[in-house]
């Protein structure tokens, strides 16, 4: 069966059921850049855009329904980020990152929807202005390549070209020319509806974790271990994936650390002090080139980031093992816990997830 947002596209409609949608008319923009109006006005333009486009048509239906979701979405969070100025200019710094979170936390919480189809969605989100202003990064070729690992390039064109044409401004014709630079560029780097290929995934973590590093090089030598690093929500069944598939491995758990050392999780000190054990462990390992798991919820980019940089230090392979349930599952099987999370931190747990990608450097793992 195929996934739709909703099956009534009508804006009076999606006003009355989404409060997302609803304050989007509340939202300004800057005259010089969305002379149409609101945000609401822009978004129905770009909808109206979408839908004209004969490459969009050419879609396979379900492709439509995630690409029609995005252009609705695109802007979902310039209401939390828009200011305006004191010259009256009005910005909205922030607004397709924080969009990417948001996305996820509507297509997981309130409209449950497949794992990789949600994940599109919100990558489309995230990277929706990337088109406009790649050549303005300081390594367009490094941005594409990093981008294509989790968004559809040919996708992110369209909606790019749709967000042009759904709006009124003086510099159409320079953003829809800066367009087509942006589809040659994926062209002439393999990026074109498709991730950036790799010799291996060595050779792409390698290329990830070294800021000039050719995306052509291929490194010598095999990784001196294996890190399995888990990443999920209180309750989405780490622990029983570790005992199933990796029960004879060293384990190294942060929940195991703290019984031990007796820390609530709610000691922001004491959690530090089991941070660290965990990480002297962990270099006891990899000083000794032995392969293990690191257990712990992971559930941000940056604590990931922190890890698979110790890790290979060490020159390991770093494999991200990332596991989800649906949300109502999820809130189940937190009841059934020794340790039950109380609802409103696994709510704030939710509103912080940010699901590995493949640009973090590690191979990644989907238990959905």
């Amino acid at each position: 069966m195929m996934w739709q947002i909703t099956d009534n596209t009508n804006w009076k409609h999606l006003e009355d059921t989404f409060e997302w949608v609803r304050v989007m008319q509340e939202v300004p923009q800057d005259v010089r850049h969305h002379a149409e109006g609101n945000v609401a006005v822009h978004t129905q333009m770009v909808l109206a855009a979408l839908e004209q486009l004969p490459a969009y048509q050419a879609l396979p239906p379900q492709e439509q329904a995630i690409l029609w979701a995005a252009a609705l979405l695109h802007d979902v969070e310039k209401y939390s980020t828009t200011a305006i100025h004191p010259d009256g200019s009005i910005t909205a710094a922030g607004h397709a990152r924080k969009g990417e979170m948001r996305v996820r936390q509507i297509l997981y919480r309130d409209i449950p929807t497949p794992f990789a189809i949600r994940e599109q969605i919100a990558a489309l989100v995230k990277y929706h202005g990337l088109p406009l202003w790649i050549f303005e990064k300081p390594d367009p070729q490094r941005a594409l390549i990093t981008a294509s690992l989790n968004a559809d390039t040919r996708l992110l064109a369209l909606l790019a070209r749709a967000d042009i044409l759904g709006r009124i401004c003086a510099d159409q014709a320079d953003l829809l020319y800066r367009l087509d630079c942006f589809e040659e560029l994926c062209r002439e780097n393999e990026c074109w509806g498709q991730p950036r290929p790799f010799a291996s995934a060595h050779a792409r973590s390698h290329y990830l974790l070294h800021e000039h590093a050719a995306a052509d090089y291929v490194p010598y030598g095999q990784p001196a271990a294996q890190v399995i690093l888990m990443s999920g929500l209180p309750g989405a069944g780490k622990d029983t994936y570790i005992q199933r598939h990796y029960k004879q491995w060293p384990l190294i758990s942060l929940d195991n650390i703290r019984r031990e050392m007796k820390i609530s999780p709610d000691d922001k000190s004491g959690n530090g002090i089991v941070i660290q054990a965990a990480k002297a462990l962990a270099r006891e390992h990899l000083r000794a080139g032995r392969s293990f798991v690191w257990n712990a919820t992971n559930i941000t980019r940056q604590l990931r980031a922190q890890l698979i940089s110790l890790f290979t230090q060490y020159h390991a392979a770093v494999t991200i093992i990332y596991v989800e349930v649906p949300a109502s599952i999820l809130l189940q099987q937190n009841r059934q816990r020794e340790e039950i999370v109380p609802h409103a931190v696994m709510q704030r747990l939710i509103s912080k997830l940010e699901v590995p990608g493949r640009e973090e450097g590690g191979e990644v793992v989907y238990i959905v």
